[in-house]
């Protein structure tokens, strides 16, 4: 089990779009979403930046894990599979089934009104910024001591940030994906050859770790938060608050956790297979 342990704990540390929400003034009862308008919102969303974002942190994780599971490490075999389970294509159409099936009876308009208009691009801007920014292992440890200097304290920003996490359930959800990607990766491991466990072996242990998970994205997601949305106002990142709490709002948050938990799933599944393979034929 050891040879493992590390993807777990990065799988803890996988992210979902975070703080995708809208500015919404009324309840509407839509009907089926046009797939055109689906389109138009994961436009305004900038999911595709997210998307090539999520690659890059994909592609060096494989390398990592290639550091940590592979006898021979990294190879040329390993980044070709690196590159196809990763495929950009591929990953924006898992995200966009996944996104349109949950999102379907919403109505879209004001959803796209909000993300294409200037203070939509800028939220978006400032998640994009962040996220790609924190690749980078020195900012997101830069980002994760700021965090830790703050939490013990009575600090108005992140006592809104608190409210934000709560509000869009964002633990438990990122918590809940980190654990089933896990599981799917060991599945894929067992699957390939690489590993010899039972489904409920792999339950177990991958319930072993939902606690250091917790505390992993706890840390993360809030680093993430403070770096993200450090220029906005109180009062504009107060009005987020607030219209997050919107039907309209819960409906796209569930939607994109909906979209990536499905290719993070099909992604871990993938890497877990290709370790095994890579791991059987370095043993020849």
């Amino acid at each position: 089990m050891d040879q493992i342990s590390p993807f777990s704990a990065a799988v803890a540390a996988h992210r979902l779009l975070l703080g995708a929400l809208a500015l919404l003034t009324c309840l509407v009862v839509a009907p089926p979403v046009r797939a055109e308008r689906v389109d138009d919102l994961m436009d305004a969303l900038q999911v595709e930046s997210m998307l090539g974002i999520m690659r890059t942190e994909g592609l060096s994780y494989g390398e990592e894990l290639a550091a940590d599971m592979l006898p021979g490490g990294s190879s040329a075999p390993w980044r070709d599979s690196l590159s196809q389970i990763y495929d950009a294509d591929r990953m924006r159409d898992v995200v966009r089934s996944g996104f349109a099936e949950t999102f379907d009876g919403t109505d879209p308009d004001p959803l796209i009104a909000f993300f294409s208009s200037d203070l939509g691009q800028r939220v978006v801007q400032l998640e994009l910024a962040a996220r790609e920014a924190m690749v980078d292992d020195a900012v997101e440890e830069a980002a994760r001591e700021a965090y830790q200097d703050l939490k013990g304290d009575e600090d108005p920003r992140l006592d809104q940030l608190r409210r934000f996490v709560e509000v869009n359930d964002l633990l438990e959800a990122n918590v809940t994906g980190a654990l089933n990607a896990s599981f799917k990766f060991y599945s894929g491991l067992v699957d390939g050859g690489g590993l010899r466990m039972s489904e409920g072996d792999i339950l177990s242990d991958v319930w072993s770790q939902e606690e250091d998970t917790r505390m992993d994205t706890r840390e993360w997601l809030y680093a993430y938060l403070l770096l993200a949305y450090e220029p906005l106002e109180d009062e504009e990142l107060e009005a987020y608050i607030a219209l997050s709490e919107t039907s309209q709002g819960r409906a796209l948050n569930r939607a994109l956790f909906a979209g990536f938990n499905a290719m993070y799933d099909e992604i871990s599944y993938a890497l877990g297979l290709a370790a095994a393979q890579q791991m059987k034929q370095q043993e020849l």
